[in-house]
């Protein structure tokens, strides 16, 4: 009887894994995303993210393989407030990270039956976008059940349809962060908190079409810093692998908000230049503040990677060299501000430029619009891309030169910009340090053409309309 009770056993167990397998393989069971980021040197790594208990298989030029865990099975934690007990928050889908590094030179990579979109040596087309997820929080309440009013989806399928070979996210991926006022039907029904179920409404299910389309770069933005979506996107979107960094742990934030920098080659002596600036302040630091430190060593990395390559474009979230504005709800009077201060004051002691030398450009979102700035000194040129589904700034920046400096010592000799437009950003590589850039807006019609040479750039109009 023992040895029946056994067999017994061994056999439900087979049976359930046998199940369970085939929940986290078989198509008719997909996983909720898969998708493909790159990550330092160029390493391509396909993600998975499944509600089953049990990674999915990869194929790999016809080779199949389980995927590796990345996070196990589990509904984000609720992180304890400054209080000490777990902030408020719901209950959210339990789900299962999983990933593998893709070799070089591979030909066909599927994940439970799904292609994935495989990485170019030498990508020309290329696809900006940023600061995509719908706002909820501090009475600011979008339109997150009106695709005009939250078109991200719009924006990721007109760009899809581009053909793009890589796209770049400037970071920014999570904004549900509160429930929606039981008045807005606009909203009404809206996942929220910082669990799975708010991600894939922010992210991953309008963004599907673009995520299928091509390979992604990820940068970080402050909403994915620890006390804000920092758990998910460790979980579901950084390069680097976790090794602890969860960000559940408030403890230890001083590890998990801050990644080394990485780069992407592009070939022709060119890549991307990846840093992490989701910490930073705007309103710069205080002596003594832990961020000049972490940020003064993120410098000095850029630095030694700058060097590997002749040309760099930089990507990260916090614009230096840009202008933002705001009005005076009491007055109307218009007030325009430059770059982030955090991170200036944690560069300028290196350089004048704040780069090194060799990044000739820098792609940013944050502020909730388009924009162009180029300049008669030594710094690079500014694109900001934060325009592709989060509410829009809507105070419009001068149609002509500004009698201010958005960063020490940088003087603007050329700038464009649109406001109140959702959209995308395409840069076509046309030579070694020279691209064509559009802009489009959520249906891909273009808006306005910029050329970049080096380090500077000229656009076709100075205000987009």
């Amino acid at each position: 009887m023992p040895v029946f009770r056994s067999l017994v056993t061994v056999s439900l167990l087979a049976i359930l894994g046998g199940c369970a397998s085939l929940q986290a393989t078989d198509p008719s069971h997909p996983p909720e995303s898969a998708f493909v980021i790159v990550g330092a040197d160029g390493t391509a790594i396909a993600r998975a993210i499944t509600t089953a208990r049990i990674c999915p298989s990869i194929e790999i030029d016809g080779k199949s393989s389980p995927m590796a865990v990345r996070a196990p099975w589990g509904a984000i934690p609720l992180r304890a407030g400054d209080d000490g007990k777990p902030r408020p928050g719901p209950t959210s889908t339990a789900v299962l990270s999983c990933e593998t590094a893709l070799p070089a030179g591979e030909s066909r990579v599927a994940v439970a039956g799904q292609a994935l979109p495989l990485p170019k040596a030498q990508p020309r087309r290329i696809v900006v976008i940023g600061d995509t997820g719908c706002r909820l929080k501090n009475q600011e309440y979008q339109a997150c059940n009106d695709p005009k009013e939250f078109p991200f989806a719009q924006v990721a399928a007109s760009a899809a349809a581009w053909k793009p070979d890589l796209v770049v996210h400037v970071g920014d991926f999570h904004y549900r962060e509160a429930p929606c006022p039981a008045d807005r039907p606009d909203c009404a029904g809206s996942p929220w908190g910082y669990g799975w179920d708010a991600w894939k409404a922010d992210f991953f299910t309008p963004g599907k079409a673009l995520l299928d389309a091509a390979p992604w770069i990820m940068a970080r933005g402050n909403h994915e810093n620890c006390v804000r979506g920092g758990q998910g996107w460790w979980r579901f979107l950084d390069p680097h692998p976790m090794n602890g960094r969860s960000c559940d742990d408030p403890a230890k934030d001083a590890d998990a908000d801050y990644a080394d920098p990485y780069v992407v080659p592009i070939g022709g002596d060119a890549q991307f230049l990846v840093f992490d600036s989701a910490n930073t302040s705007y309103k710069g630091f205080k002596a003594g503040d832990l961020r000049l430190e972490k940020y003064a060593d993120t410098w000095r990395k850029i630095d030694a990677l700058s060097k590997r390559a002749r040309h760099s474009i930089a990507v990260d979230h916090h614009p230096l060299f840009n202008f933002g504005a705001e009005r005076n709800a009491r007055t109307g009077a218009v007030r325009l501000f430059g770059g982030d201060a955090g991170l200036i004051q944690a560069f300028a002691p290196f350089t004048p430029r704040l780069l090194p030398a060799g990044v000739d450009v820098l792609l940013s979102g944050h502020v909730h619009l388009w924009e162009q700035t180029s300049f008669a000194t030594d710094h690079p040129t500014q694109f900001v891309a934060g325009f592709a589904g989060t509410a829009e700034d809507i105070v419009p920046l001068p149609a002509t030169i500004p009698d201010m400096m958005p960063a020490p010592g940088a003087r603007v000799d050329a700038m464009s910009s649109w406001i109140d437009g959702f959209g995308f950003m395409t840069m076509e590589r046309t030579g070694a340090d020279t691209w064509h850039v559009v802009v489009h807006d959520r249906d891909g019609n273009e808006k306005t053409t910029c050329e970049i040479q080096g380090s500077k750039s000229k656009c076709a109009v100075g205000q987009v309309h």
